[in-house]
């Protein structure tokens, strides 16, 4: 199954193995392990920015590909805006205290993508959160929530929108896909399930935490708190 909620959360389980045999590495080899300690904020203190997870205007999965044009990007305290229902309450009870998120457009811009990274307490949390997902999705009890950022994106916060989540130490990642034209998703989509790798498992679990684990764990004195685009 290519897209279906039932087989993507499936294989994101497979995945905490490794990338996968089908998606993209992050520039051709995993980044090797670092000193800092992702198990619990009280162990990894220091908030996610903007400028930590989407620095650029562009998303680069693959050097050699066409890179994600960011339309918008968000950095919140406030851990509401990232889903409704239960899977609301569920983040707000494991102790989000805040999420960084962007919408991108695919490089042919026939698909619009919110992705981003939830700041959960710890690992168990965040563990916990991965598995209670799919039920509350699949019996329509909650969602996560696109964020429209102007023309070709508003789809992405219709219902019809395709998820998918996954984790890493006490951050959960999370992509909502649609098509720019509002149309429907099909299980037999393997552009759109590419978006989701990328945009989860490479890019955000891979690259942008792989360079948590590895970076410093006192940030320099003059870093300024992001703001909100």
């Amino acid at each position: 199954m290519l897209l279906g909620l039932c087989g993507l959360s499936g294989y994101f389980v497979l995945a905490d193995q490794g990338y996968g045999e089908d998606s993209r590495p992050a520039d051709g080899a995993a980044a090797p392990a670092g000193p800092r300690d992702i198990s619990s904020r009280a162990a990894d203190p220091t908030p996610l920015t903007v400028e930590e997870v989407f620095p650029g205007k562009q998303v680069v999965v693959d050097a050699e590909e066409s890179a994600y044009p960011v339309r918008k990007t968000q950095v919140s305290e406030d851990c509401e805006l990232v889903a409704d229902g239960e899977i609301r309450e569920l983040l707000l009870s494991l102790g989000c205290s805040q999420f960084v998120r962007a919408t991108v457009l695919s490089p042919p811009e026939t698909y619009v993508a919110t992705a981003g990274i939830v700041n959960l307490a710890d690992q168990a949390g965040a563990t916990s959160a991965h598995e209670k997902i799919k039920p509350i999705v699949d019996g329509k009890k909650g969602r996560f929530l696109g964020m429209a950022a102007g023309k070709d994106t508003e789809s992405v916060e219709s219902r019809s929108a395709q998820v998918g989540w996954h984790v890493r130490g006490h951050y959960l990642i999370y992509c909502v896909v649609a098509r720019t034209n509002g149309g429907t998703i099909g299980t037999d989509d393997p552009f759109a399930r590419q978006v989701m790798l990328d945009m989860i498992e490479v890019y955000l679990r891979g690259k942008v935490l792989d360079r948590r684990v590895t970076a410093p764990t006192t940030p320099p004195a003059d870093v300024e708190p992001s703001q909100p685009n």
